[in-house]
């Protein structure tokens, strides 16, 4: 079945969301400067690979980092180790955690750990959750940004009391981190700051940071080095990573920086939606690069005028909406640079149509 919305975004002059097309040239851009002498990683160790995960352990205030393929993996085996150091195969971590609802199951099936599911899927973790858990756990896990609640974050002063609850109480804390750049302008902290209150920590290069794919598994040496051992074990020791690892430094290096005004546009564009009819977003005023955009109408009329105002403006806002029940229905934005490629006027343009397009649907 076609889908005729991304059909039309694909299609437009400029887009809104992310950083560009994800194709070949994403790849060979990160290879251009790159000396065709230098010696691939072998089975994990190398030049290459151990040169960059010392440079994130280093970024993310850890003793040592190992680099995984997939952040899957990599959080797997970071709950797996904190579980058996602790003989106890109990985590703890929010209803909509990746690993709840994207992983058919891994870490139970894989490794028979129990989850304990904490706190309300419409809002973060707070204290008093973790405080009122009714069964004890090895670890704890907290993703910052909560991507399926809009990137919503929970109080830097919170992320403080969890953390010195965690340790007092002998919990493991484990950061899912995947998006943990771009959460740093809003905390106004630095990533090891960040990172030196969690146990350990997974940073993605693929997300806001535009890589290949590829992951990073930051924390003190004798976790790391448990880690590289499930690694081998997982299958994730491929004889040459390097493809991933240089890509991966190249956005790192190019993007990391960014994080900043990527917060900003999000706030900008965050405050467009809100200004046209019947269109909210989650949250309200954005805490990182990215929010929901939430409409109170059927997926498919929605659907509808975004196709009719990306056609007339040239703008395209997304590829995908999602039904949240009859009539209602959002959609995922991450910010990145091609909003800020997209001329004011046509940003201006194409919300003017959608305001108007929106009364004309759907009048009060």
């Amino acid at each position: 079945m076609i889908n005729r919305l991304q059909e039309a975004n694909n299609e437009s002059t400029y887009q809104l969301t992310g950083h560009g097309k994800r194709n070949v040239q994403v790849l060979k851009d990160a290879f251009e400067k790159i000396d065709g002498q230098l010696d691939s990683d072998i089975y994990g160790t190398g030049k290459v690979i151990e040169d960059f995960q010392d440079k994130l352990a280093a970024f993310l205030g850890k003793e040592k980092a190992v680099f995984f393929p997939s952040g899957t993996m990599a959080q797997q085996i970071a709950l797996r180790i904190w579980c058996d150091e602790k003989e106890l195969p109990k985590v703890a971590y929010h209803p909509l955690s990746h690993l709840e609802i994207h992983e058919e199951d891994g870490l139970k099936e894989l490794h028979n750990i129990k989850t304990v599911i904490i706190a309300d899927e419409t809002r973060v973790i707070e204290l008093e959750d973790v405080v009122s858990m009714e069964e004890s756990v090895a670890c704890l896990l907290l993703e910052l940004p909560q991507r399926e609640i809009g990137g919503q974050l929970p109080s830097y002063e919170t992320l403080e009391d969890i953390s010195s609850y965690c340790r007092k109480n002998g919990i493991k804390l484990h950061l899912d981190g995947a998006r943990l750049l771009e959460v740093l302008p809003y905390y106004e902290k630095t990533a090891s700051e960040v990172c030196a209150l969690f146990d350990s920590v997974y940073l993605s290069f693929y997300k806001g940071i535009g890589g290949i794919a590829g992951a990073i598994l930051a924390g003190e040496e004798e976790f790391v080095s448990k880690s590289k051992v499930w690694k081998r074990r997982y299958g994730g020791d491929l004889i040459s990573l390097y493809p991933y690892i240089l890509s991966a430094n190249h956005y790192f290096n190019l993007k990391s920086h960014k994080m900043g005004q990527y917060y900003e546009n999000a706030k900008e564009l965050a405050g467009l939606y809100n200004s046209c009819h019947s269109v909210t977003t989650l949250p309200e005023v954005p805490v990182s690069n990215m929010f929901h955009v939430h409409f109170p109408h059927p997926k498919e009329e929605i659907e509808t005028i975004l196709i009719e105002v990306i056609s007339k403006t040239g703008v395209g806002f997304i590829n995908h909406l999602k039904s949240t029940g009859d009539h209602s229905c959002y959609f995922e934005v991450s910010i990145g640079d091609r909003y800020g490629e997209v001329p004011e006027e046509s940003v201006k343009n194409a919300f003017l149509q959608l305001d108007l397009l929106l009364k004309s649907k759907f009048p009060l």
